[in-house]
């Protein structure tokens, strides 16, 4: 059993910055593929960004490449999004998301979900 607890969002101007955290509990976080989607209102649920369990692999979707970044600590059992240059269409519900032992982009291939946290671009 994983629990996932997301951090960090908020209210950002549009060009601004947020860093998302994501505490997972579980001695196994390293073997996990941890990813991030989002969700706006009315919208489905969208992919963001993965990082393998080694960190050799790692996807963007489109829309957030060269602006958001995500790292993890497995020490720390924590994995990041640093999203850059923040634009009104990133208003979305976060979630951070572990894959056991796969790669994985789509939503039905994750095991286990945090909770959510509102981010928010507006002037």
């Amino acid at each position: 059993q994983v629990q996932l607890v997301e951090s960090g969002g908020g209210l950002v101007q549009p060009g601004g910055s947020l860093r998302l955290s994501c505490a997972a509990s579980g001695r196994t976080f390293s073997s996990y593929t941890m990813g991030w989607f989002r969700q706006a209102p009315g919208k489905e649920r969208e992919f963001v960004t993965y990082m393998s369990w080694d960190g050799i692999s790692t996807l963007y979707a489109d829309s957030v490449k060269g602006r958001f970044t995500i790292s993890r600590d497995n020490a720390k059992n924590t994995v990041y999004l640093e999203m850059n240059n923040l634009k009104p269409e990133d208003t979305a519900v976060y979630y951070c998301a572990a894959a056991y032992g796969r790669w994985a982009f789509r939503p039905h291939e994750y095991d286990y979900w945090g909770q959510g946290t509102q981010v928010t671009v507006s002037s």
